[in-house]
């Protein structure tokens, strides 16, 4: 079972900020598999290129995270300042 981190943002924390692209910063991903030893946690995919695999990644989070949107009924035109919709403008989805 995962054991939980703490949950700070701003500066020098383990989460961003919904404005500042939502999702876990390095310090937090290295945090977390302290925590839980054998995860393959990783941070986000955000280059404009990325290597086959990592485009892989992002191809799978892009549209793992397109499913919990229409879930949620959540309109990223509408309401931009949702985590969700930061976290997928910063995975370049």
């Amino acid at each position: 079972m995962a054991k939980n981190i703490a949950k700070t943002t701003g500066k020098g924390g383990n989460f961003r900020k919904a404005s500042a692209g939502a999702g876990m910063t390095e310090k937090g991903v290295a945090a977390y598999r302290r925590a839980n030893p054998g995860s393959k946690l990783k941070t986000a995919v955000t280059e404009k290129k990325p290597s086959k695999m990592r485009a892989k990644r992002r191809k799978s989070y892009c549209s793992r995270s397109l499913g919990q949107m229409k879930m949620h009924n959540i309109n990223c035109s509408k309401t931009p300042e949702k985590r969700i919709c930061a976290a997928r403008r910063r995975w370049r989805c």
